[in-house]
């Protein structure tokens, strides 16, 4: 069978020999590439074709005919069927040496980069139970984990969404990358959702009431932050809400309520309310603590942030006399670990909540030598008039803004260290920056043991 001759909803038997950035296993049936969700390297499946491209195939597996030798079993009943995670079937040592291996691949085939020194993945401490945030949906169709993803019926859902999707929910009892009392604060909430007899949001629809459910936690004091997001204003039952949850999990320190009527299905209220606690949540990372608000950033995994910020530290190379500059400062974490080190450090961030963090992060840990600059980072960049000695880069996963990193490399930094969660936008930038920095090691971290994420830490020293 030739690559014109596959068509979808045929049947072949496939060896898997690589794995994508993405997750899913690779194959080749007669020179086309396929890619099969769920398959590892080492199996061997009989997969259906679900989508043909000119160049590539999409198939799932129908029957495992020989399982590979790293495929452990999934302890989580909806793993394959929810999007949170894709690896939970294979060996962790498998998943550090996969991670480190798309890292490779997207340097030398993005940035054109090559023999740079990639060290092996640093590992989590633990592989379960270690998101310090999760963020879960309200739909008002629930559908069910199962390969037919089009099974639903109309209760109430509160869960996670099926790979590739924005309005599939699969209702979760719980999710084994949080602590069990979050799970137990999670089927808490959806009982009061369903017994308010207030819709769920609907997407297509754009009419309902219940949107999100996030929860935040933190492991040094064990204290958990409730956000629900709403489509709009129902304070009087939220309060009562709050005050018996409060009452029910006394470790729930902090309660609010976004509020948006925007349609975009993203877990940020137009505005705020707090019915229980302060606003925020503190965690300890280090010597350092950390008050964190509803939505402002800060890495999901507290153990893991403390080994890359370490990491941060150590390819910054400070002495004490450097001027540091810190892009999308967030809550101020690295500005925290660099300031003891540093003679001043300087933070750009967008978001008000986040940079109201970080100054109070600041005096929380008695450091005066760091600022804040609120606004836009291509704005602020353009009357920066200091010369910074390290440049500090940790952008969302879309990477760096060409303009941005047109600004940022006026600057001529001696060394720049840049942080990433995306391979693919690190590669491209690192490519671009190569013209006038060298690359000279890079540090993959695991902060998301079960996906396909990594975290990396690129140290850059510019070319004399």
């Amino acid at each position: 069978m030739g690559f014109l001759a596959l068509h979808k909803g045929d049947l072949v038997d496939l060896r898997i020999d690589q794995i994508a950035f993405g997750g899913p296993g690779v194959a080749r049936h007669d020179g086309l590439v396929v890619f099969v969700r769920g398959a590892i390297p080492g199996d061997s499946v009989s997969a259906q074709v679900i989508k043909k491209k000119k160049d590539y195939a999409e198939a799932r597996i129908v029957s495992l005919l020989e399982p590979s030798p790293d495929r452990v079993f999934a302890p989580c009943p909806y793993s394959g069927h929810c999007g949170g995670c894709q690896w939970q079937h294979v060996r962790y040592q498998r998943q550090l040496e996969y991670k480190k291996g798309h890292v490779q691949e997207a340097l030398a085939r993005i940035g054109n980069l090559s023999g740079v020194l990639i060290h092996d993945s640093i590992p989590a401490d633990s592989v379960f139970g270690y998101r310090n945030k999760m963020e879960f949906s309200f739909s008002s169709r629930r559908w069910f984990p199962a390969e037919d993803t089009d099974r639903r019926d109309g209760t109430l859902a509160l869960g996670l969404h099926a790979p590739g999707t924005f309005y599939k929910v699969i209702d979760v009892e719980a999710c084994l990358l949080i602590e069990e009392k979050g799970n137990e604060i999670l089927r808490c909430v959806k009982k009061f959702a369903k017994e308010s007899g207030l819709p769920a949001y609907d997407l297509k629809t754009h009419q309902g009431f219940w949107r999100f459910l996030t929860l935040r936690y933190s492991p040094s004091f064990k204290e958990w932050m409730v956000n629900i997001v709403t489509h709009e204003e129902k304070r009087t039952l939220m309060e009562e809400w709050a005050q018996n949850l409060g009452k029910t999990f006394p470790e729930v320190k902090t309660f609010v309520n976004n509020i948006t009527a925007r349609r975009a299905s993203i877990a940020v209220g137009e505005r705020e309310q707090v019915l229980l606690g302060d606003s925020t949540i503190t965690d300890q990372l280090g010597s350092y603590l950390f008050h964190i608000s509803a939505n402002s950033f800060f890495q999901t995994n507290s153990s893991g942030a403390l080994k890359l910020y370490h990491k941060v530290l150590e390819y910054a190379d400070l002495t004490g006399r450097e001027t540091v500059l810190d892009l999308y400062s967030g809550t101020g974490t690295i500005p925290v670990f660099l300031a003891k080190s540093s003679k001043l450090v300087v933070g750009m961030e967008i978001a008000a909540s986040a940079v109201r963090d970080a100054e109070r992060n600041c005096r929380s840990n008695g450091i005066e030598n760091c600022s804040f600059i609120l606004g836009d980072i291509r704005e602020s960049l353009a009357g920066f008039r200091i010369k910074p000695d390290v440049l500090i880069i940790d952008p969302p996963r879309a990477g760096m803004h060409q303009e941005v990193l047109a600004r940022a490399m006026e600057l001529r930094s001696e060394r720049i260290i840049y942080i990433s969660c995306n391979p693919t936008t690190l590669a491209r930038d690192l490519g671009e920056m190569s013209r006038d920095y060298e690359v000279t090691e890079i540090q993959p971290v695991d902060m998301f043991p079960h996906t396909y994420h990594i975290e990396v830490v690129a140290k850059l020293v510019r070319k004399k």
